[in-house]
């Protein structure tokens, strides 16, 4: 029986610069599928999507659920006789992937490339500055006024009790960036799905889950699975990867907490309570978790700089931009919010107006490009799992047969 195959040179390519140059170099001998601890008889993880690289077959691997199901532990690469480091060549696919799947495309585009690093920042920057200058709050404020209102007042104040100046102005940045992302990361993983379905040759379900079933039955048990870290556990090469990713993950699930409650206090208490408008106390329950879980943050990226830049150095992995710019991001939001507050209580307003800014910029940064970016695996390997079980349900494979 023959095949005709049509490689994509451009993906290749895309590949390869992505951090997947190493792809020539495997010569099909499968220790990565016997070592890798999600790889089985028969699924013959990852060999058979390095086959599907080196051939450029990327329709296929674009809709293959295994690449996004991957965790980069690096066992594969640490036992590969070849130095073809399937982990990196993986890690670039999914970078293609949020390319491909990305929209509106020219920001996916974008966001791919360290060349664009000038633009990816001066967007935001530009953003939160006009409005900054509109808003007419560009004024450093007194010692006593810093004490009282921190940065309370970074976009000014009204006298309008209804809704804060500065929560109005921060509102009119955040929430259409992250609308955008949603939205964005919908259209990513609707058309993922899709093309998933098609490569597992599911077809036509036998019969569509319900909103609730699917929730409950295939999108919670996959959330679940990944805050407790189930899969990570069974690396071995590279077992620090636990020990920042998950203090990472925890820290972010809190800072969520905190700033649904910030909003819900800030936006809606406040319309009735204007008091609600100012700082937290650093003794309110709510400020000890976001303080605990920004430190947490910080140390969780930190493991996370150390490990990368330590297998760089060994020859274990890649440098790449797909790689470092969550890594540079998460760390940008982590250290300017911990300055931010560190020089609002020792009163120094004019630096600290500076760091706040720029904590915005890393905020902005996060939402925008996270659908694009390293940070969309939190989205698509979530659904990826979600699909892993669809696949093998009653929903479409008929339980009498």
């Amino acid at each position: 029986m023959s095949m005709n195959v049509q490689p994509d040179l451009d993906f290749i390519k895309d590949i390869k610069s992505a951090g997947g140059d190493t792809l020539k170099k495997c010569f099909q001998c499968a220790t990565c599928s016997v070592v890798c601890p999600l790889s089985s008889d028969d699924n013959p993880f990852p060999r058979r999507e390095m086959v599907f690289a080196q051939w450029g077959l990327k329709e296929k691997l674009v809709g293959d659920p295994n690449i996004m199901l991957c965790h980069q532990c690096g066992d594969c690469t640490a036992y590969c006789p070849r130095g073809a480091k399937p982990g990196d060549v993986l890690g670039a696919i999914r970078a293609y992937a949020y390319k491909y799947f990305g929209w509106p495309a020219g920001l996916a585009k974008l966001a791919s490339s360290g060349k664009n690093m000038p633009i990816l920042i001066g967007i935001p920057a530009v953003i939160i500055f006009v409005v900054w200058l509109i808003s007419g709050g560009m004024t450093i404020p007194s010692a006593a006024e810093f004490a009282r209102d921190g940065y309370g007042h970074f976009f000014g104040h009204w006298d309008f009790r209804w809704l804060a100046k500065n929560v109005f102005f921060i509102d009119l940045i955040i929430l259409p960036t992250v609308a955008l992302s949603i939205y964005a990361a919908y259209r990513g993983v609707s058309a993922m799905w899709q093309k998933m379905a098609e490569g597992a040759g599911v077809g036509e379900a036998l019969y569509r889950p319900s909103v609730t079933q699917f929730i409950k039955e295939l999108l919670w048990p996959s959330v679940v699975e990944i805050v407790q870290h189930t899969r990570f556990k069974k690396c071995v090469a590279n077992a620090d990867r636990l020990k920042g990713h998950l203090p990472l993950l925890l820290s972010f699930l809190a800072l969520l907490f905190v700033t649904v409650y910030s909003a819900f206090t800030q936006d809606f208490l406040g319309i009735f309570i204007p008091s609600m408008h100012g700082p937290l106390s650093m003794w309110n329950p709510v400020k000890i978790l976001a303080n605990v879980a920004a430190v947490a943050l910080i140390i969780g990226v930190g493991i996370l700089w150390g490990n990368r830049s330590r297998m760089e150095m060994d020859g274990q992995s890649t440098h790449t931009f797909y790689d470092w710019f969550l890594i540079w991001m998460i760390m940008g939001v982590g250290v300017t919010g911990l300055a931010a507050e560190l020089l609002r209580l020792i009163g120094v307003a004019s630096v600290g107006y500076v760091v706040y800014y720029l904590h915005l910029i890393s905020v902005m940064m996060l939402f925008l490009y996270m659908p694009y970016t390293k940070f969309a695996h939190l989205v698509y390997r979530t659904f990826a799992m979600a699909f892993e079980r669809y696949r093998d349900s009653a929903y479409v494979k008929n339980p009498l047969n």
